[in-house]
């Protein structure tokens, strides 16, 4: 009997020290937990705004729902604490509500500015925005605009600091070239588990499973780690997973840079496939003319909030717009250039013989491009320069290049200029861009993107005062026709040219 008492004794003992730390986890994540909401809570004072959202009814044909959707992350403080242990953070949480009354008490509330601007950054603020089911909308910005950043919170990757998001259907995400894929597992095994995490069964995996793999085009390494697979491989089967999965909403983050161009075609024919059968798609992308021809919708994205959402034309407008006031700065005060500095341009123009120094062409006339240097120290040697040319879509149109034309410089001075000459200049009317690019002596010496604008006008290219209208192609070419009548038997009469 003193046995099994001292045996009870001792087990609920056990279970009363057991409840104890139980009671005390509980109570440090809640101070964990008060801490973290306090950063929160500071915000929603500083806007009046602590009730919660609007409680709007779901609508049938809403696929992504977001309501004044924000993003705060800390800087710098890994640099500030090397190490932070536990009883720093219990400290931090016990005394923040104190500090919080106190400062409320002595009349200064609270704002954004005052707490969160030395050490903090919105990568999102204030965005909101619905998508339809079924739509393809494209996601544009510059770097750091906060494109990356929401697409991770809309597939629960990060957690919003502010606003919500409602999402129906299933999500499938390609954010980075891997992501969700385990290096130990094989291609088949991956496959599986991201199946399994889109929350598909077994048997709807293996009804796509062949197809999965001969579009990604990886047959032999399907049994292969894929901690061995190239950068490319890893690419392809990553998109083949997301796309042929039967995901609800799709999101894609910029990922078709991987794989050769022939996978990249097939790519995007894929997406259009995905678009076709009513499946939501967000695609984040630089490539503005993969917008344009994928997506009818477009959001912009600057500063982390949101400045258009519309047609994709007019929003892709605008975004080139904001990127071409950003390159007003003359070449002497542009910083955001590469190369070793040995050689700088310091100015760009273009020379007609109507108009003389420029930036205005017309489409047809003789075009002299002047691109000024100055170098740093004495003559250079071995010196190539080219120029390449773009249209408001940032699609490539044509390059000028010494190389191309075996005209290297073997020695150039330490100040001059470059000048090419362009016969019956080809480009349609438009709004074209160019970068400058200098090499000496087989290193990188000035790149400068988007270095300046040209604008070109409508001309009598072909002198038959008639030019085909710029949608039906973004270059003029000479060119002469001639038609060969044949006989009965299919032999050649006689050929002559056209009339003109």
């Amino acid at each position: 009997m003193l046995k099994c008492s001292r045996r009870l004794g001792r087990h609920v003992g056990i279970s009363i020290r057991a409840g104890v730390l139980f009671a005390l986890f509980l109570f440090i994540e809640a101070l964990i937990w008060f801490q973290r909401r306090e950063e929160v809570l500071w915000i929603r004072w500083s806007r009046g705004d602590d009730k919660k959202p609007r409680d709007r009814p779901t609508m049938s044909e809403i696929a992504i729902h977001v309501e004044n959707l924000g993003k705060l992350y800390r800087i710098g403080e890994l640099q500030k604490y090397k190490y932070k242990a536990l009883r720093d953070t219990l400290s931090d949480a016990v005394y923040a509500p104190f500090r919080a009354a106190t400062s409320l008490l002595n009349g200064h509330r609270p704002t954004v500015s005052s707490r969160l601007s030395n050490n903090h950054i919105w990568a999102l603020k204030d965005v909101s925005f619905e998508i339809k089911k079924g739509e393809v909308v494209g996601v544009i910005g510059g770097n750091g605009a906060g494109k990356s950043t929401l697409l991770k919170i809309l597939s629960r990757i990060r957690k919003q600091t502010e606003g919500y998001v409602r999402i129906h259907g299933r999500v499938g995400e390609l954010l980075e070239v891997g992501t969700g894929f385990h290096p130990e597992l094989t291609g088949r095994e991956n496959i599986y588990l991201n199946g399994a995490i889109l929350g598909m069964r077994k048997k709807e995996i293996d009804r796509k499973f062949d197809e999965i793999v001969a579009f990604a085009e990886i047959e032999k390494f399907i049994d292969t780690p894929v901690k061995l697979y190239s950068s490319g491989m890893y690419g392809r089967l990553a998109f083949s997973v997301a796309a042929h999965l039967e995901p609800d909403i799709l999101l894609v983050d910029e990922v078709l840079a991987v794989g050769d161009a022939a996978f990249q075609k097939k790519c995007l024919g894929k997406m259009e496939d995905v678009a076709h059968q009513g499946r939501t798609v967000l695609f984040v992308s630089h490539a503005m003319a993969t917008i344009q021809n994928l997506c009818s919708r477009a959001v912009l994205l600057h500063g982390g909030t949101l400045r258009a959402d519309g047609p994709t034309e007019p929003v892709i407008q605008r975004y080139l717009e904001m990127v071409q006031s950003d390159t007003v700065l003359s070449l002497d005060d542009r910083t955001d250039r590469q190369g070793s500095g040995s050689l700088r341009f310091a100015n760009f123009y273009a020379v007609s013989p109507s108009r003389g120094v420029t930036d205005t062409v017309c489409t047809g006339e003789d075009v002299t491009i002047v691109a000024e240097y100055r170098a740093n120290g004495s003559a250079l040697r071995n010196v190539s320069v080219s120029i390449p040319f773009y249209n408001h879509m940032g699609q490539h149109m044509f390059m000028c290049w010494t190389r191309m034309t075996g005209q290297d410089w073997a020695q150039v001075g330490s100040r001059g200029e470059f000048r090419v000459h362009i016969d019956k200049f080809p480009l349609m009317p438009g709004r074209y861009s160019v970068n400058l690019f200098s090499e000496v002596n087989g290193t990188i010496a000035d790149w400068v993107g988007n270095a300046a604008t040209l604008q070109v006008i409508a001309g009598d290219f072909f002198g038959t005062g008639y030019l085909a209208p710029s949608t039906h192609g973004g270059v003029a070419v000479h060119h002469r026709w001639e038609h060969v009548a044949r006989d009965d038997r299919g032999l050649a009469t006689k050929g002559h040219s056209s009339g003109l």
